[in-house]
């Protein structure tokens, strides 16, 4: 009944159900889920309403997907359900350059939309290392990132507005200009769990009249992790704030030889954006702290060759780790800047105790850490102590103030965790919200919340 359903809707070319077919959507970059009971391709707006309004008829959950690389299981169908994948939907509908905006749908590649307006001067400012593949609308489902927000902000400041679908099917817009509630803020980072966007207005950016990117080598992280919070302190906001420690950038530098020192502790890639005329003045400005800090080195890509270079190397720092471990574990989550050492030393005290390798690779200007955790998923052992490793380290950013997702996520793989930062009273308002725009829990279930959690359940006595 399901499928002859969907393919009256859509067509037989736009509907899988074949085994092989439905296992290619059954994991996303971080974990393997159930196989979903059919997957749609749909072309348009039109075709998710119809998809929603016939898994909604034959009782099946619903799940937006947009290129898998999640590393949350935010995408991954957990019991089973429609799998909407938006490969399909992936075009720039209308550019307007003169207003730096532009609507596209969800399945647009996020790099995609910036080299399509560079020749108009612009770019589009979120930019998650995953933005050669990632979608815009998996950025807005989580609210993706990267090394820029620091000083651009992350995606939900450059989403204006959303064409939406709900769980009935029926759509409808938002605008973050609309007077009233910020629908369109909510919408931003929950995970295709209110409602399935299905294209999206954004603000574009003018590129800068000039970019400037340095490399500071240190004999310590404690060092390092001090310069970052001295650099903000001084009312110094570069564009780009990151951090690598020796077990990443000796990765980087094989895989890339992308010019880092591989004889220090921890290397800051700082970049700062801006008018010509004021970039001596920042560089002094930032030498002299990360010098005053204890830095061994300091150096300035001279060129854009150079500065591409040192940005593919720490984009691409996690698949380097293939050469240490056939497998990683990426953790995300947030401690006060000046928390930065005692979380780092969290983190290796966790990694120590379980036996496993450990590199770190983040955005350190806002103080969010990803710890690649190394192993080999061929041993149980080994996967096991991934797993504790992760839980250790969630704990410790919250105890240090932090909180367990910065830019990731929480889908399936953190919803337990959510007990840890919320209490039963905040759980219970999140869900009365959700049960506003889905009361069924079709969209996306099983994410986000700890298990079965609905909105009476976890409402105070």
């Amino acid at each position: 009944m399901l499928k002859e359903r969907l393919i009256d809707a859509l067509g037989s070319d736009a509907v899988k159900t074949a085994p092989e077919d439905l296992a290619v959507y059954a994991f996303d970059a971080y974990t393997d889920g159930r196989l979903p009971t059919a997957v749609v391709l749909p072309a348009s707006t039109r075709d998710v309403s119809a998809v929603v309004k016939v898994a909604r008829a034959c009782g099946e959950p619903i799940i937006a997907r947009g290129a898998g690389t999640g590393l949350c299981g935010g995408a991954v169908p957990i019991i089973g359900g429609v799998v909407i994948s938006f490969a399909r939907m992936n075009r720039i509908l209308s550019l307007d350059a003169h207003n730096y905006r532009a609507h596209v749908q969800p399945g647009l590649i996020n790099l995609d939309l910036s080299n399509h307006v560079a020749s108009d001067g612009l770019f589009y400012a979120p930019d998650p290392a995953s933005q050669k593949i990632s979608t815009i609308g998996g950025n807005i489902a989580t609210n993706a990132g990267g090394p820029h927000c620091l000083s651009y902000g992350t995606t939900v400041n450059h989403v204006l507005a959303l064409e939406v679908v709900d769980d009935r099917g029926e759509v409808f817009t938002t605008s973050c200009d609309d007077p009233g509630y910020d629908l369109t803020a909510a919408l931003v980072g929950s995970e295709g769990t209110l409602g399935i966007v299905t294209s999206a207005w954004v603000r574009l950016m003018r590129l800068p009249e000039a970019v400037r990117v340095w490399v500071a080598a240190f004999g310590d992280i404690d060092a390092a992790s001090a310069a970052v919070s001295a650099i903000i302190a001084g009312g110094i906001v570069p564009t780009a704030l990151e951090m690598m420690d020796a077990v990443i950038t000796q990765a980087v530098e094989a895989a890339f030889h992308a010019g880092y020192p591989t004889d220090a502790a921890a290397v800051l890639l700082i970049e700062n954006a801006g008018f010509e005329d004021d970039m001596a003045t920042c560089e002094s400005a930032i030498a002299a702290i990360v010098k005053e800090h204890g830095a061994l080195s300091w150096r300035a890509a001279h060129t854009a060759e150079e500065r591409a270079a040192l940005w593919a190397g720490r984009k691409g720092a996690a698949g380097a780790t293939g050469r240490i471990a056939p497998n990683y574990y990426t953790q995300d989550l947030c401690v006060p800047r000046s928390k930065l050492p005692q979380a780092l030393r969290a983190v290796e005290e966790a990694a120590s105790a379980h036996r496993i390798t450990v590199g770190n690779v983040f955005h350190a200007g806002d103080g969010n850490l990803h710890p690649l955790l190394m192993y080999d998923k061929r041993r149980r052992d080994q996967v096991g102590a991934v797993v504790e490793t992760g839980n250790a380290i969630l704990r410790s950013a919250i105890d240090l103030g932090g909180t367990i997702s910065g830019e990731h996520g929480v889908g399936w793989e953190k919803r337990e965790a959510m007990t840890r930062v919320y209490s039963t009273a905040d759980l219970a308002t999140m869900a009365r919200v959700r049960d506003v725009f889905d009361p069924q829990r079709a969209l996306n279930p099983e994410k986000i919340f700890p298990s079965g959690a609905r909105c009476a359940e976890v409402t105070p006595p």
